[in-house]
């Protein structure tokens, strides 16, 4: 997963913000938790490498949470492998790993103040060098000053950035993050989730992160891996499963989107919405999957060939519409200052080519 570049003359040549180390190897990992029923996680398999991180993102019951417990160690795999720095770590035990894990409630002392439950994840540390270490952690992580205060002192952000110090302060090779931010109000969210992805970024940590927000995988990972019924649909960079999804379960589970059929030639796909470009030698039908900001909409001068506006959603830097034509609806995001009336009839007008999916 580390990102290339391109120097003098097309030579690929390895980008230095990315380490070539691999971090950690999971290969077909698979978990059965009933005979007889569906497993819970089905053959996954991927490849961190120092410094990624990557979320793993999918409706609930899909397999994310257990796949994140067997890389912890908190429960054992029916079958796989999981390999950190190149050593098999299957059937080592929690402690053994070397694996940090950041719990939703954040599983703070009460009865300690923050530099003490920071310095007890020190333990691998001698006792002299463990207060100018917590002063550290607690530094990286914008809490100086508040070192005597106890958990029930601090706000959700703060705790949330003590539990981070303290598992970074046991210098695991991994950090595993469980729904991180869903005990946080919605304005807290969004400026912890960047504060923390500086921060491991900071300091080189490699992360896996689990959750079932679209956003926060989007905007908080490198690498998103997308699960349904147990197993990995499809795993690459946020921009590229976002545009290019591998199915149409990808396409729908990360956002709206509009499916369309059509018939394929010389790279152009005639459908309802008109011809549209993709890559060329596909041939025959074909469905695409459509983002909604990928259309425009102006006035149509009568209902002819239009389609009408059958609802309207303000959301403060645009509109979400959703319209009918020929008996088919379509989503489209306009711009705000681009209002029309439910009832009103529009032409869509495509601004990209769709993305190929597998029927």
């Amino acid at each position: 997963m580390s990102q290339s570049l391109l120097g003098q003359g097309g030579v690929e040549i390895e980008d230095p913000r990315h380490s070539p180390e691999v971090q950690i190897e999971v290969n077909q990992l698979t978990k059965l938790f009933r005979q007889g029923e569906r497993a819970a996680v089905n053959g996954i398999s991927f490849t961190l490498h120092k410094g990624d991180i990557l979320a793993l993102l999918g409706p609930s019951g899909c397999g994310k949470t257990t796949t994140l417990r067997m890389i912890a160690g908190f429960e054992q795999p029916d079958s796989g492998q999981i390999l950190l720095q190149g050593q098999d770590v299957t059937r080592l035990s929690p402690q053994a790993r070397k694996i940090g894990f950041v719990f939703q409630d954040y599983a703070l002392f009460p009865h300690m103040t923050i530099a003490q439950n920071v310095a007890f994840a020190m333990r691998h540390l001698a006792k002299r060098e463990r207060p100018a270490k917590t002063r550290y952690w607690l530094e990286l992580m914008g809490l100086q000053g508040l070192e005597n205060r106890y958990p029930n002192e601090l706000s959700g952000g703060q705790q949330q950035r003590v539990a981070l110090a303290r598992t970074l302060a046991a210098e695991p090779d991994l950090v595993l993050l469980d729904e991180p931010f869903s005990n946080l109000d919605a304005s807290l969210r969004e400026t912890t989730r960047n504060e923390m992805r500086a921060l491991f970024k900071r300091s080189g940590t490699t992360v896996i992160l689990v959750t079932h927000d679209q956003a926060e995988a989007l905007t908080f990972a490198d690498q998103v891996g997308v699960m349904n019924a147990g197993r990995l649909e499809q795993l690459d960079t946020p921009q590229h499963v976002y545009q290019y999804p591998s199915n149409a379960f990808v396409a729908r589970f990360l956002g709206h989107t509009n499916l369309l059929y059509g018939d394929a030639d010389n790279g152009l796909v005639k459908t309802a919405l008109g011809d549209l470009q993709i890559e060329p030698g596909v041939v025959g039908q074909v469905r695409l999957s459509l983002r909604p900001e990928d259309l425009h909409l102006s006035p149509a001068p009568t209902c002819d060939a239009a389609a009408r506006v059958i609802s309207r959603e303000f959301r403060g830097h645009d509109y979400f519409y959703t319209l009918e034509q020929d008996g088919v609806q379509y989503c489209v995001i306009a711009p705000s200052h681009h209002c029309f009336d439910v009832g009103s009839w529009v032409n869509i007008n495509v601004l990209r080519g769709g993305s190929v999916l597998p029927h």
